[in-house]
């Protein structure tokens, strides 16, 4: 398999576990009003910080991989070939996880949250751009 589809399919992966933090979360803190009406998702003002933003960097990994993805598809599919695919999708990836990480643990707050948001959005664009220029 190639290394852009490797890592296209781990970050894949990254997404499909993604949900688990924000469950674990969820379902370990007691909310006011969860009892009595099991409503779901519950309020995310009530719950811990680290909790809203799991849902958060779940959902930013969404919105980002689903282009990405259809992208370097395409790109395989046409045949599309530059060395640059690689590189592209291994720093896509590094930089979900990062984000992920970050943005659970707090520890990526402005301006560097936004930055890595805005560079896969970059990379998404550019890799684009290479296969219809192939």
């Amino acid at each position: 398999m190639s290394t852009e589809l490797t890592f296209t399919m781990l970050t894949a992966l990254l997404a499909a576990c993604l949900w688990i933090p924000y469950i674990v979360g969820v379902n370990s803190n007691e909310f006011e009003g969860q009892a009595e009406s099991f409503v779901r998702p519950p309020d995310h003002r009530l719950m811990p910080a680290w909790v809203h933003r799991a849902h958060r960097a779940h959902l930013n990994l969404l919105e980002q991989f689903l282009p990405f993805a259809i992208i370097v598809v395409i790109g395989h599919l046409a045949g599309a070939i530059s060395g640059w695919f690689g590189i592209l999708a291994i720093a896509f990836f590094a930089l979900r996880c990062v984000h992920a990480v970050g943005m659970i643990s707090g520890w990526t707050q402005m301006p560097l949250r936004p930055l890595i948001f805005t560079t896969g959005f970059g990379i998404t664009i550019a890799y684009g751009v290479l296969v219809l220029l192939n």
